[in-house]
């Protein structure tokens, strides 16, 4: 399956200079947040394929106004020809509104979907916004992973772990992909691709 991975600013290949047919190519779009709406429903309109989305932690007008002809997977686990897909959007706490979470919150986001990772066996990508706890985290308080995927990557062992929110022009050299044991960790800020 070839994977388009979208987040945090909007592709001026697959915007600003979009070409027909340019998307064609893809069999699935994964957006890990914080992009306008009308560019994800953009995309979904010209690709062949569904586009899967989180929230960003300034995406709280998708609540309102939410991508039309998307898929949210906040706080779901869905299956996609055979590729079980977990999401949990949002960033670290930093200032009262939507769209943040303590690590005391994520944690219990995550337990309530326990019954479905089980049932499902777990899952092959899991789509964040932003990063683990020191897996390419930012030092301040709005760009602190979440210890909790930590846990999850580990007993679950997924293919990949998608995430955005830390920008990779920020001035801290954020690599685009690590491992994390069998798990590779991709930064999908503005595009990237991956087969699973």
């Amino acid at each position: 399956m070839h994977i388009l991975i979208v987040g945090d600013e909007p592709s001026k290949k697959y915007w600003d200079y979009y070409q027909e047919g340019s998307l064609d190519e893809f069999d699935l779009i994964i957006s890990v947040g914080d992009l306008p709406a009308p560019y994800l429903s953009f995309l979904v309109t010209f690709a062949k394929c569904p586009l899967l989305y989180v929230s960003g932690n300034h995406d709280a007008v998708y609540d309102t106004q939410p991508p039309e002809g998307c898929v949210c997977i906040d706080d779901d686990l869905i299956v996609y020809k055979g590729i079980r897909i977990l999401g949990l959007g949002g960033s670290y706490r930093y200032k009262p509104g939507p769209c943040q979470y303590t690590e005391k919150e994520m944690r219990r986001r995550i337990a309530r979907l326990f019954p479905k990772i089980f049932f499902k066996k777990g899952f092959d990508i899991l789509v964040t916004h932003s990063p683990a706890k020191d897996l390419n985290d930012g030092e301040d308080l709005p760009h602190r992973g979440f210890e909790c995927f930590n846990k999850l990557i580990d007993k679950y062992k997924p293919k990949y772990f998608l995430h955005g929110h830390v920008h990779m022009n920020y001035g801290r050299s954020h690599p685009r992909e690590c491992m994390k044991g069998e798990t590779k960790v991709i930064n999908g800020y503005i595009s990237h691709v991956i087969d699973i």
